[in-house]
């Protein structure tokens, strides 16, 4: 009997420890699934906080603080963008009141509406990926100026050299992050501060090719010699002095007069020497007319050292100096130039004659590659028009010719035939200015180096000239020597009027109305003489003793002595439509001469790979702002949920 109930009991004390495990197991069970809950709840309620919190107070913040810098920012390039290019001297770069326009335009961009932070379309203050907005609900902006001398800003002194100008403002911005503007939380951000810079005055200079002058004379001494009287048309500057002389005819000039010098002369017989436009030696006076004024005492203009720029630009169609400065050696050539007569590569030691041309050939197919043609030792050229596009250079070298035709308009990118040694050879493409900073365009640089001892247009049965130069061709020729002009050379459109009748209302050396259709010629020397040897054909049995060039000719270098000179018989009228560039002046020997500046040459616009000078304006400053400096002085913040 005692034996079973301790069976009994053993029993029973096993069912307790089941149970017990198994209210353990629910217990534990129980507080995973709150654990879980709890976590599911901290979970949602993160979410809250960064939805309630990072994304709409402080994306907010953001969004009113970038709307600070967006303003701040839209102020500053307002204002340092109001200076011109070019001043006056003794004249404030900022014009009065530009603190006003500022804000103005500043206000009208940010104050009617709240403004994406992203697309703000401000310069200098590139957005975040901010998804807010942002709206200026005040602003001021006031300005003040001083300078390096003491002189008032609204009457500063001609010594004036630098303006300090300082800016104080206030900006209010309210930003949202919410979907609607308005609603939800926002943040207002007030900041009071000043920005400020320096704007330091320096001549103005501006890079001009030599053909925007109607006349160019690098040498002239004051006294030394009259100018010949007449009416002189385009730009004209001395590095010397114009010295003017008695007469009937007189002097006008119909644009700005310019000279280095800080007088003119004036020959009586003895020669006096004057700041002033008019001069009376007893009962003669000279009195110039100067229909666009003058300006005595420029800095002198600096003058071109070489060709070298012209003969490279031959080879890779940018013609870029190198330092220091250097013809193209024979490697460089043989690296990118074939013979027109066979298409071999240029000599590795180099060539005494023949012509030769930039181009590749893949597969069979050649490829203009460079801008122009490069002839070496001494030629004849003459220059004619094929159809509409067509601009033929016939190169004669001791009765070897080579005739070299360029056609923008034949093939998909132009083609250039060369006939030469009975052989004719096909090459995709045109001489062009191939400089990557520059838009690509059709223009041709025919580089003699030795003389051109021929330069010429064509003539027909009569002896009247032909065009020689083609519209939308744009051409200069350059020689390491001198250049020898021997007949009409004419653009196939006259461009300007050469005669005050030509067209009715329109006056000489005007623009003619659809006339300008690019045709351009550039005739330049750094090492010789322009020189005009007349050798046309008669005419109708007669003799032509007139000449007309149709260019800007430029016989040009630093320390050189070159000028336009007559090596034949006297010319009877000599015109030039475009302008002449010279070192000094020579015998011309024509009873007539006339220069027609070509009008658009005022412009940019003049032949490719024309020489080129930095010129120095005495009328004009250029003023140069320093960094801007920024000082917050103030700054709020007030946050709201509304």
């Amino acid at each position: 009997m005692k034996h079973n109930k301790i069976r009994l009991s053993r029993l029973t004390t096993g069912r307790s420890r089941q149970s017990g495990i198994a209210l353990i197991t629910t217990l534990l069970l129980l507080l995973l699934m709150t654990a879980l809950s709890l976590a599911m709840v901290i979970s949602v309620r993160s979410d809250l906080l960064v939805n309630g919190y990072y994304r709409n107070a402080r994306g907010s913040f953001y969004a009113a603080d970038s709307g600070i810098n967006i303003a701040r920012q839209y102020m500053i390039n307002g204002v340092t963008g109001s200076i011109p290019a070019t001043v006056a001297p003794a004249t404030a770069p900022l014009p009065p009141g530009t603190d006003a326009a500022v804000l103005t335009a500043l206000q009208a961009k940010f104050n009617a509406a709240p403004t994406p932070i992203a697309g703000s379309g401000v310069s200098g203050a590139t957005a975040s990926s901010w998804p807010e907005r942002f709206q200026i609900t005040k602003s001021t902006l006031v300005g003040t100026c001083t300078t390096d001398d003491g002189s008032p800003c609204t009457a500063p002194s001609v010594k004036v050299k630098s303006f300090t100008y300082n800016f104080n403002y206030t900006l209010t911005s309210i930003g949202q992050s919410g979907a609607n503007f308005g609603a939800g939380q926002s943040a207002e951000l007030t900041e009071s501060g000043k920005f400020g810079f320096v704007a330091t005055l320096t001549p103005a200079t501006a890079k001009t090719a030599f053909s925007a002058w109607g006349m160019f004379i690098d040498q002239f001494p004051i006294c030394s010699g009259t100018l010949v009287q007449g009416t002189i048309t385009g730009p004209v500057f001395t590095n010397g002095a114009w010295t003017f002389g008695t007469g009937t005819t007189g002097y006008t000039f119909t644009d700005p007069v310019g000279s280095a010098s800080p007088n003119f002369g004036y020959q009586f017989g003895s020669c006096l020497q004057s700041p002033n436009p008019t001069d009376t030696s007893g009962a003669s006076t000279i009195a110039p007319k100067f229909q666009a004024g003058y300006n005595l005492g420029q800095p002198a203009v600096p003058l071109p050292s070489d060709s070298f720029d012209q003969a490279r630009a031959v080879l890779d169609g940018i013609g870029k100096p190198v330092t220091p400065p250097a013809a193209p050696t024979p490697t460089e050539k043989s690296l990118v130039l074939k013979n027109a007569n066979g298409g071999a590569a240029y000599p590795s030691g180099g060539a005494s004659t023949g012509v030769f041309l930039p181009y590749s050939t893949t597969s069979g197919v050649n490829t203009f590659t460079g801008g122009g043609i490069y002839v070496e030792g001494n030629a004849n050229i003459t220059l004619s028009t094929s159809g509409t596009a067509g601009q033929v250079y016939n190169i004669n070298q001791s009765g070897v010719t080579t005739v070299i035709t360029v056609d923008p308009t034949v093939g998909p990118n132009g083609t250039t035939t060369v006939v030469a040694g009975g052989k004719t050879t096909i090459i995709n493409g045109v001489p062009m200015q191939r400089d990557p900073l520059l838009p690509p365009t059709d223009q041709t640089m025919l580089y003699v180096n030795g003389s051109v001892t021929g330069l010429t247009g064509t003539h027909d049965s009569s002896g009247n000239s032909l065009p020689a130069i083609n519209d939308n061709s744009s051409v200069t020729i350059s020689a390491l020597s001198n250049v020898t002009i021997t007949g009409d050379i004419k653009y196939k459109t006259e461009p300007v009027t050469t005669s005050a009748t030509q067209i009715a209302g329109l006056g000489a050396d005007a623009l003619i109305p659809g006339n300008d259709h690019q045709q351009v010629l550039g005739i330049f020397t750094a090492g010789g003489d322009i020189q005009l040897n007349n050798s046309q054909p008669p005419i109708g049995g007669k003799a032509n003793t007139n000449l007309e060039i149709d260019g800007s000719l430029a016989t040009l270098s630093s320390g050189g002595t070159g000028g336009i000179v007559n090596t034949g018989a006297a010319i009877t009228n000599l015109n030039i439509v475009g302008g002449r560039i010279q070192n000094s002046i020579k015998n011309i020997n024509a009873t007539t001469r006339n220069v027609f500046f070509d009008r658009r040459f005022s412009t940019s616009f003049s032949p490719p790979w024309f020489p080129s000078t930095t010129v120095t304006s005495t009328k004009a400053t250029a003023a140069t702002p320093s960094p801007t400096l920024v000082l917050r002085t103030q700054w709020q913040n007030k946050t709201s949920t509304y």
